[in-house]
């Protein structure tokens, strides 16, 4: 692997949104989530990302200068039209309006419609617990998963975030999609050339696929889908995850009047690219109007504190809660630099060439890779 400094390659995502014509306030908004992504070592929402959102500004997909819309408002809520803009700042602002309204009335809730991709879900429930609050943040997303007894793609990734101020040097996050594995893992696997694990992804017959090259086109044309948490069948539970996929497709899209389901595609009816739709939800939860804010840390991490002392399973020497795990890679790669590997280096070498963009040196040193 190459390893490039974090403030480096969050400098140049910052120039690469700004070339595309997104203000530089709010791209400066897009790369503080992308790298926040890479140094909790989430590789599939990092950097990894960043020609997925140039190609979709580029094609006209997402609009740079959009400003959403608050079509309805609440002392606690709102319902907000993204107008199609920049996800990741859609929803930064979505969710600082959710801590603003749970600051003052307890509880805020904000619904929001005609958005794009945002990033790391958990990033917006970790706004919420760095202001001493409980955050939870879901969305919706273009066709991926199978219901269960299904091998249509229907539901998004439609992932779920939980975040809660704790006692200890990190909070609580919980951040998972609904499916066993997401569609940014695939592009992961396919940068690594890797093979995707038996039971992640079935074909139109029920069969399982491996290839991840052959999954992401598979995925893009139908002919494929993620299975839901569980797995296939209810035997492991899969009913359970396909249920809260649903409910997060029901708080993204129902609340505000959104699309859903196959409406999220990205493609119209003659198979060109098209408006994506996205829909996501917010909540903000002031501790203190339940109790003060501090006994609740201390409640909360005496209790992770007691699920990491718990016996260890044969083979096992320690027990992680939410969260944890994520804190102590973001040391790691704060210090030692984000892993770049040969197919992202070209990646990011494309844009830079694309844009017309500064040149980062990292980026020529090939016998890096030997």
């Amino acid at each position: 692997m190459l390893f490039i400094p974090p403030t480096d390659l969050q400098n140049f995502m910052k120039q690469a949104f700004i070339k595309t014509g997104v203000h530089e306030s709010n791209a400066e908004i897009c790369a503080e989530i992308l790298i926040t992504s890479d140094l909790r070592g989430i590789e599939s929402h990092g950097i990894g990302r960043l020609r997925m959102y140039i190609d979709r500004l580029l094609a006209g997909q997402i609009e740079p200068l959009a400003k959403p819309i608050i079509i309805k408002e609440t002392p606690t809520s709102a319902v907000v039209d993204g107008c199609h803009g920049i996800g990741m700042v859609i929803a930064h602002q979505s969710m600082r309006m959710a801590i603003a309204k749970a600051s003052e009335f307890g509880i805020g809730g904000v619904a929001v419609r005609n958005s794009t991709h945002f990033g790391i879900d958990g990033y917006y429930a970790m706004m919420a617990a760095d202001a001493g609050m409980i955050g939870m943040s879901f969305t919706n997303a273009r066709p991926a998963v199978a219901p269960t007894f299904s091998t249509q793609p229907m539901l998004g990734t439609n992932p779920i975030a939980f975040g809660a101020p704790t006692d200890e040097e990190f909070p609580f996050l919980y951040d998972a999609a609904t499916s066993i594995i997401q569609r940014g893992k695939i592009e992961v696997l396919a940068r690594e050339g890797r093979m995707a694990q038996h039971g992640w992804v079935v074909d139109e017959n029920g069969n399982s696929k491996n290839h991840p090259g052959e999954i992401l086109d598979d995925l893009t044309s139908g002919h494929a889908a993620l299975l839901p948490l569980g797995g296939e069948g209810e035997t492991y539970g899969g009913h359970k995850g396909y249920g809260l996929s649903t409910i997060v497709e029901i708080l993204s899209a129902c609340l505000q009047s959104g699309a859903f389901l196959l409406s999220l595609s990205g493609v119209d009816e003659n198979g060109n690219p098209s408006r994506f739709k996205v829909g996501h939800f917010f909540m903000a939860i002031n501790i203190e109007n339940f109790i003060p804010l501090e006994e609740f840390k201390q409640n909360i991490g005496s209790l992770l504190r007691q699920l990491r002392a718990a016996k260890k399973s044969p083979g096992h020497t320690r027990i992680f809660t939410a969260g944890e795990k994520e804190f102590l890679v973001e040391k790691r790669v704060r210090s030692e630099g984000v892993p770049i590997n040969e197919n992202l280096r070209k990646d990011l070498i494309h844009i830079k060439e694309v844009l017309n963009l500064f040149d980062l040196p990292q980026l020529n040193q090939e016998n890096q890779y030997d």
